[in-house]
């Protein structure tokens, strides 16, 4: 018999006898898992959810002072970067005023002007050391972008034979000589490194695997400045009385002069057919950069492990990752991935990047400790002949 309702009541939810199954069985999970229950029961307790408030609000707070802390550091890299993006602007206009000159090598002059006269403010720091760590990392990327390895491939086996004994004996004897005279290891290695290689970008790069001073970046730097730019005079009177070809001088120039903008000045005042073999032997030594800073870098890190983690320099990484991006880019632009657009304005980017970085780095520098480093102009000027001499009887035994 089915038992209706009292007129005139209505059935709430509960009563409706479907929820009454449904309520029945809740009530056996819940009495059959008691932990469920307790749970149940402890967040009805008026103590419990104002513990589970406060720590919600805890949370809060601790992701808002993140963000004010990240927001508080980004803005304390706008003065140095504003200050960096002048003097970016005043050695690209000095570089286009002196022929040869490349705007990184008049931004590390800025630097260290600014720095030695006084006027390096403490708000610049925070901005100035990310140009000089990280910028620079990204400029050393952006050069692979420079290189395509079928132009270099081209220049035959004899050429490549030829950039690779002029660079590894200029970069081998330079760190076998500089410690005999007194210049420290450390320096010793960047001016092997920028002599050999591709000047000051060279320095930027094995700097940051080396674990040397700013000191030692200047004065590496004036080194590449200094007989580069002697270079630049020197080497097309020099071919003059030797009776080299046009094809002759710009290989010597590609295989011996310090900086891209120098090999490019001296082809440039040379005719176009100098300026074209002269960039493409500069690009052949520059793809060097790579290995030879991975080669050091290994070295290093065994040096400090043999010691035992003795000493207070940081352990250098096994292959640094712009290394490995540098070899990335390299690849993407040997395949023909990169829009002709875009290879067209990467060297005027690669330089106002390298400039920042090395601008950054010129303000670390104390100009009387490095005017102390005569041996330094020694070990570069030797330096110097020892790839000169190399590249020039490579030059004309290939003819």
């Amino acid at each position: 018999m089915t038992i209706s309702p009292p007129s005139g009541r209505r059935l709430t939810g509960a009563d409706r006898p479907e929820n009454r199954r449904l309520h029945a069985a809740g009530s056996s999970t819940a009495s059959s898992d008691p932990a469920s229950a307790d749970a149940v029961r402890d967040w009805n307790v008026p103590g419990v959810r104002a513990h589970r408030k406060a720590q919600r609000k805890a949370r809060w707070e601790t992701l808002g002072k993140a963000g004010r802390a990240h927001t508080a550091s980004a803005a304390a890299l706008v003065p140095g970067l504003a200050l960096t993006a002048a003097a970016v602007a005043v050695s690209l206009w000095a570089s286009r005023a002196l022929p040869g000159v490349s705007a990184a090598v008049v931004a590390v002059v800025l630097g260290i002007a600014l720095t030695n006269l006084g006027g390096l403010r403490p708000a610049f720091r925070a901005g100035l050391r990310f140009v000089s760590r990280r910028l620079l990392r990204l400029a050393i990327v952006m050069l692979g972008l420079q290189i395509a390895l079928p132009e270099v491939l081209a220049l035959g086996w004899r050429a490549l034979a030829l950039i690779a004994a002029s660079t590894s004996c200029a970069f081998l004897a330079t760190r076998w000589l500089g410690p005999r005279i007194g210049v420290s290891p450390r320096r010793s290695l960047l001016i092997a490194t920028g002599v050999s290689i591709c000047g000051a970008a060279a320095v930027a790069a094995m700097h940051e695997v080396a674990d040397s001073d700013d000191e030692d970046v200047a004065s590496a730097v004036g080194v590449v400045v200094l007989y580069g730019s002697a270079a630049l005079v020197l080497l097309p009177s020099l071919a003059r009385l030797l009776g080299l070809t046009p094809h002759q001088l710009g290989m010597w120039a590609g295989a011996s002069v310090h900086e891209v903008a120098q090999v490019a000045a001296v082809g440039a005042a040379a005719g176009a057919g100098v300026l074209a073999s002269a960039v493409v032997v500069k690009l052949a030594r520059v793809v060097l950069l790579a290995p030879i800073v991975a080669l050091t870098s290994v070295a290093l890190r065994r040096t400090a492990d043999s010691r035992g983690g003795a000493g207070t320099g940081r352990r250098p990484p096994l292959v640094p990752l712009f290394v490995l991006g540098f070899l990335a880019t390299v690849t993407v632009r040997s395949l023909g991935m990169v829009p002709a657009g875009v290879t067209g304005v990467l060297p005027q980017v690669t330089g106002l990047s390298l400039a920042a970085a090395l601008f950054g780095l010129g303000t670390g520098v104390n100009l009387r400790e490095l005017v102390r480093g005569g041996r330094s102009l020694v070990l570069g000027g030797v330096s110097t002949a020892v790839i000169g001499a190399i590249s020039l009887i490579g030059v004309v035994t290939i003819g």
